[in-house]
């Protein structure tokens, strides 16, 4: 069957690629006796398949980079080495980011912009940042009161959300925080309708307090209206089999850690007091609050207590 797929995906099959790209979700490692060929034939989108990639494969991706023979492949061979959790992978991509590689002028993104997409980032010591947390759990929907006195948003005056209430004491939360230094309970608050128009931060505390931050600034384009948020609140339920698998698109898809499933290009939020990445730490999906559409994506800056939550759909 895999002989088959990797076939397909050759003549362009797309079907066939979205079928190995849920496979490299769910078992990165399946792929990678395959790899060296599907690089060798151009299949080199989506990146995510690369994830379980060995050394041959980075050293064929490096070499195509640094000879700069093929300067319409570039964007994706970048992309690539950033998923691929290698120390050649990254060491060429911080030494490109020094000595740029012939063709990177005509890219939007540096070397290093690349690993942000694939989860990951520099800090000012230059030593490596995982924005993601490597386990992952499904986030089970469930049914709540509606709160009464539930603050509302300044703009539309529409009830905020809590889309996450988490408590360091579960040790599959704490498993999940871990890479973001956080301590003590997080809550995860935002208006729904707002946040689908404009990156929505909160300033929080370890008690699990949660308040609009003062900063946010309403776009022009938003659209108020005054909606009551689904009765629900998403609980942490079963491990999921490898961080890779939240899926923006289907029911049971939110997931608490692990990695975004991103609809449109990665976005991961700066810090509104120091302006440095944010962590990740979970995808709500529309298709579980009954909207049916797009995804919330929250993030994490502990050292500032900031939190923001994005939203994209097709």
């Amino acid at each position: 069957m895999l002989d088959d797929l990797i076939r397909a995906a050759e003549s362009d099959d797309y079907d066939a690629v979205e079928e190995l790209a849920d496979i490299a979700a769910a078992d990165p490692q399946r792929l990678a006796p395959h790899l060296p060929r599907l690089l060798e034939r151009g299949v080199l989108w989506p990146p995510t398949l690369y994830r379980g990639a060995g050394p041959d494969v980075v050293a064929q991706a490096v070499e195509r980079v640094d000879g700069g023979r093929q300067p319409g492949q570039l964007n994706h061979l970048l992309l690539i080495l950033a998923h691929i959790r290698d120390p050649a992978a990254e060491a060429a991509l911080r030494r490109w980011e020094e000595q740029p590689p012939s063709g990177l002028d005509r890219l939007h993104l540096s070397p290093l912009g690349y690993a942000v997409t694939a989860g990951w980032t520099v800090d000012s010591e230059g030593r490596r940042r995982d924005l993601c947390a490597p386990v992952a759990y499904r986030l089970v929907m469930t049914p709540t009161a509606p709160d009464a006195a539930a603050p509302t948003c300044p703009w539309c005056e529409s009830p905020l959300m809590t889309l996450l209430d988490l408590d360091p004491a579960d040790p599959r939360v704490a498993g999940v925080l871990a890479h973001t230094g956080w301590s003590g309970r997080l809550l995860f608050t935002t208006c729904l309708g707002c946040a689908c128009y404009t990156t929505l931060y909160s300033r929080v505390t370890p008690d699990g307090g949660s308040t609009w931050a003062p900063e946010n600034s309403a776009p022009r384009h938003l659209h108020r209206s005054t909606e009551d948020p689904p009765a629900l609140l998403p609980s942490v339920g079963p491990a999921r089999t490898s961080a890779y698998q939240a899926s923006a698109w289907h029911p049971e898809g939110s997931t608490l850690g692990g990695h975004p499933d991103w609809i449109q290009d990665a976005e991961h939020p700066d810090c509104l007091v120091c302006g440095q990445t944010m962590d990740y730490v979970a995808l709500v999906g529309g298709a579980d609050l009954d909207s049916g559409e797009g995804a919330h994506y929250l993030h994490l800056h502990a050292p500032c207590g900031v939190t923001a939550v994005t939203y994209q759909q097709s």
